[in-house]
């Protein structure tokens, strides 16, 4: 008898995030296969087989190998958990794993998690949205590269409201450039380093600074990129000692 894939978010990084369904779906699993990004906090004390597929861009044949794993134990009757960072549905491609599960007949259960591209930006207490500041009364969430590698083009670009990018250091010269197309150089942006853990670090600037600031302050992945008025509410947020 088959068994059962749960596709769960992870949450954005401090392993407190988590939600309760998730928890109590790691508690109960027979093989937990988990990203990079996953907190090791939440895998301690896991009676569940760990598999770690640790994936940077582009890795087409190690997608194929997890797609075939979570296939593999669910047909030996196992509780397979598939545990993501963030929100798996959130260029997580845990639709893709859903999809693939469920065509080979095994039940699929999907575990949302909260995203980073939220997450981390009010973490570091900068609002998505907010009625304080003028143009943003909505938030768009994109990332660097197309899922063929390619840059992102700047029809992908809003002209007004906040803008999160995901994924996008390794190709923030390029970025900027298309993002300056459509957006002023002038506009606030916060860059925001390993959010919501302990490490997370925040560097704050213009847009046309934002490949400077990166390069100077040796911002790594993963890094969430916010440009739009909220950012300045970052101050406003915080208690002055």
């Amino acid at each position: 008898m088959n068994g059962i894939v749960y596709i769960v978010g992870a949450g954005p990084g401090d392993p407190e995030l988590i939600t309760v369904k998730a928890l109590k779906i790691l508690r109960i699993a027979d093989v937990i296969i988990y990203d990079r990004l996953v907190p090791q906090e939440l895998l301690e004390g896991l009676n569940a087989e760990l598999i770690y597929v640790g994936k940077e861009l582009g890795d087409a044949k190690l997608q194929d190998y997890i797609n075939e794993l979570l296939v593999r134990k669910a047909k030996e009757g196992k509780k397979v958990v598939r545990l993501k960072g963030g929100d798996p549905f959130v260029f997580g491609r845990g639709e893709e794993e859903c999809i693939y599960v469920l065509r080979h007949g095994i039940k699929c259960e999907i575990v949302p998690g909260v995203t980073s591209a939220i997450g981390v930006p009010t973490y570091a207490r900068i609002p998505v949205t907010s009625r304080l500041v003028e143009s943003s009364s909505g938030f768009t969430v994109i990332t660097g590269t197309t899922k063929d590698g390619g840059l992102i083009s700047e029809e992908y670009i809003p002209r007004k409201g906040t803008i999160i990018i995901l994924m996008g250091i390794h190709v923030i010269d390029e970025l900027t450039k298309v993002l300056m197309k459509v957006r002023s150089g002038k506009e606030k942006v916060a860059v925001i380093e390993k959010g919501t853990t302990k490490q997370q670090r925040v560097f704050t600037g213009t847009l046309n600074e934002l490949p400077e600031i990166i390069k100077r302050e040796g911002v790594k992945s993963p890094a969430v990129i916010v440009i739009g008025e909220t950012v300045s509410l970052m101050d406003l947020l915080t208690l002055k000692e």
